[in-house]
This record gives C-alpha cells, structure tokens and sequence, in this order.
C-alpha cells in the first residue's frame, strides 16, 4: 500500500521531524554534572584545591541548583598533578558518571592530557588553572576554553614592562615541567624581541625541597633581573631563598614572578615580598564587584579567592547561561554560544572567547606592598598597569592552532 502526504499533512510532517532531535537533547541524563579537577593535597592546593569546589559550588547554589529545570551536580577529584591520573578521572566521568564539563584543571600537564581526551568525545573542558599556552596554541581544541591567563600573558606582560632599556639581562629559574618551561620559553622570545638577553637559566623538580643552589647559580649571573617560573609553593620557597641571600635589594636584580598566587604572596608575608612585579588575571579588591565576590568567599572558605578560584565561579556560571540560553547542555551548541558572547562580569572584564580557544580579557601587571603600604591582612598588591586583552595574548597571525584559518 502506498501513502502519499499533501498539504498540511507533509507539513506537519517536516515539523514534527524538525523539532524531535532539539526536544529530544535539551539536558543529556536529566542533569548537569560539573566536574571539578584539581589539586587537593600537593604544592597547587592552596590556590585551586578545596577553594575551587567551594567556588562551583558557590556558583551552583547562585545560579539557583537548577538550569533548565534539571539539577546540577558536582562531582570532584585530586588528579594528584599526574597526567595519567588526571586523564583516567577524566575518561571516567564522561563515559561513567556522564560529566557535562570538567573545569580548574591546575597543572598544565594534567590539563593538556584531558583536554585532549575531551577532544575526542566532545565534551567541554574550562581550564581555570592550566596556564600552558600551548592550550590554546597547538594542542587547541572546539570543546575547550582557556579561561584565566596562559603563560604567554603572564611572561609577554613581565617582560615589556620591566625589560624597558635594551640589554637588559635576565636569569630564569623554572619548574621542570610544561608550565614552567612555557613560562621561560614565552619569556625569553618577548625579551628577544625587545632587545634583551638571557643571562643564564636553571630548572628544578616539582615541589623541590631546596632552593640555595639555584639562588646561588643566579647570584653568580648578575642578572638585571631574576624571573621565576613556578608556582604555588616552588614559587614561595624560592623567592624566600632569594632574600636569604641578599638578592633584590634595593631593586638588584629586580625580582619578577611569572605565576604568582595571592595565596602564596600572603604566605611569604609583605617584608619578602614588596617591591616584586607581577601579572595577574584578578585581583580580590579591583572593585566593588570584585570585592563583593570576594567577601563572600572568605566567609566561605576563610580566604581571599586566587584568580583561578575566581575563574571557577564565573567559568562555572558561565557555562550554565550558556546551557540556558540555548536549552540544551550538548556542547556543540554550548560552545558556540560561548563563542557568541560578551562577557563582563566580576572576574571577566572586556572579555570575549576566541576561535582558538583563548578568553580574551584584560591583565593586570601587580607590585608587592610593602608592609608599610598595607592596611590589612589581604592588602597585599598594588595595580601598576592595566594591560588590555588584545595586547596580552598571543596573536592569532602567530597561532599555531589548527582550528584557526590563514589566509
């Protein structure tokens, strides 16, 4: 038997089979599962960690638990700050617990291996905390965004401000991994271009334990200016290890820090700190946005919020507009509505994503109080410059992303 559809029958038809799939795919499981991978209990924790749970959270409860009518959960693990551990949690929360998005990500390594995971089963990645640019540069990918900063802002704004006079000598001391040999390598080519040389340079492990060798092989160089390329508590370590032994004082060399977390700053305290440069994505007391966020935090988690646990909140509210404005969680759809976007909020000021991946938004270079400067246990900075995002990342004519299409 033959049927035939006229009129108003074929047109309901196409109507109807027009709409199943968008009604079909509005939220994937019924719910939204955010998953918060980090560092709990190494050297990044004190920065990302349960501050970064505590921030989605935060967000979450904000948005109102709900988008679209459908629970949003959030589920979190301590990646441990090993690739194959990070990249296993990864695969099984997408195939397993069936994970929206998974943000922070602190750990370039770490981040690069489930960026690339989420690459292939398309699922969407916010790196907060992963500074590599290479994120956004070759290992680019549709389904990710780096959110925060990227070493080559925080390397390029270091050394334009500083390297100001032709010649000047730098001496870099690194952690010994992706991060920190981004950091070093986006830092030696701006101060190539600006007439700079590179005095000397030493990498030392994760989490190293001493810090006189290094300082002492810096001293040796008689650099312009010392710049370290690490974190969290490296960071901390060797800047303590560096006024130990009498270096930057009165200005010589000038101490930079390539990543530097509030958290860390508080540790080492004003008295070593002052008088070293910095760039940074957010800063607790900026504005009155900046600060109302800011407040509520430290009721929350007892501590001013580091710019990735800032990230995590606005990433994390964010992604749920998205989801909200396009009635659907796929992440196709949502990372083209990320793209579509503005964005001016707490943390993202001027802020729009790039097809490679890269937020673009405003830095800021920061200086160090010193102790006399500060009025409270959290006055720890000064703002020096604003550097607009268009002057801050990487250009696109120089983007190795495969994503980006040359003339």
């Amino acid at each position: 038997m033959k049927l035939t559809f006229t009129g108003c029958a074929a047109a309901a038809v196409l109507v109807a089979s027009t709409l199943a799939p968008a009604a079909a795919q509005q939220i994937s499981d019924d719910v939204v599962r955010i998953g918060v991978l980090t560092d709990m209990t190494g050297p990044y924790s004190d920065g990302s960690g349960m501050g970064a749970l505590k921030a989605v959270r935060m967000a979450v409860s904000d948005f109102g638990g709900t988008v679209l009518g459908k629970p949003i959960e959030v589920v979190h693990a301590d990646h441990q700050n090993k690739p194959d551990i990070g990249a296993a949690r990864a695969r099984e929360w997408f195939a397993v617990d069936k994970v929206d998005m998974i943000v922070d990500l602190v750990n370039s390594a770490v981040a690069v291996a489930v960026q690339a995971h989420a690459t292939e089963v398309k699922r969407v990645v916010i790196v907060t905390a992963g500074g590599s640019s290479a994120l956004s540069n070759q290992y680019c990918s549709p389904y990710a965004v780096q959110y925060a900063y990227d070493t080559y802002a925080l390397s390029t704004g270091a050394v334009k401000a500083l390297a100001e006079k032709p010649g000047q000598s730098w001496y870099f001391v690194a952690v010994d991994y992706t991060f920190g040999q981004a950091l070093e390598s986006d830092a030696r080519s701006a101060l190539e271009k600006l007439g700079g040389k590179v005095a000397g340079s030493v990498r030392h492990p994760l989490n190293a334990s001493d810090f006189s060798s290094y300082v002492l092989s810096a001293q040796n160089a008689k650099p312009d200016v010392l710049a370290i390329a690490s974190g969290a508590s490296d960071f901390a370590n060797m800047l303590r290890a560096t006024r130990e032994f009498g270096l930057g004082r009165d200005g010589k060399p000038q101490i930079t820090g390539l990543f530097v977390l509030l958290n860390d700053l508080k540790g080492v305290g004003l008295e070593v700190a002052q008088g070293m440069t910095y760039v940074d994505s957010f800063y607790w007391d900026m504005d009155e946005r900046s600060r109302e966020f800011s407040r509520r935090f430290l009721a929350e988690h007892g501590a001013m919020p580091s710019f990735s646990q800032a990230a995590d909140y606005s990433a994390t509210i964010q992604y749920l507009k998205a989801i909200e404005a396009e009635g659907t969680d796929n992440a196709d759809a949502v990372m083209q509505r990320l793209r579509a976007t503005k964005f001016d909020d707490f943390f993202l000021r001027n802020a729009w994503l790039r097809e490679d991946g890269r937020m673009i938004k405003d830095m800021y270079l920061m200086e160090a109080k010193k102790p006399s400067e500060s009025g409270g246990e959290w006055d720890l900075a000064k703002l020096v410059k604003v550097i607009p995002g268009e002057d801050a990342y990487r250009p696109l004519a120089d983007s190795a992303c495969p994503l980006i299409k040359k003339n």
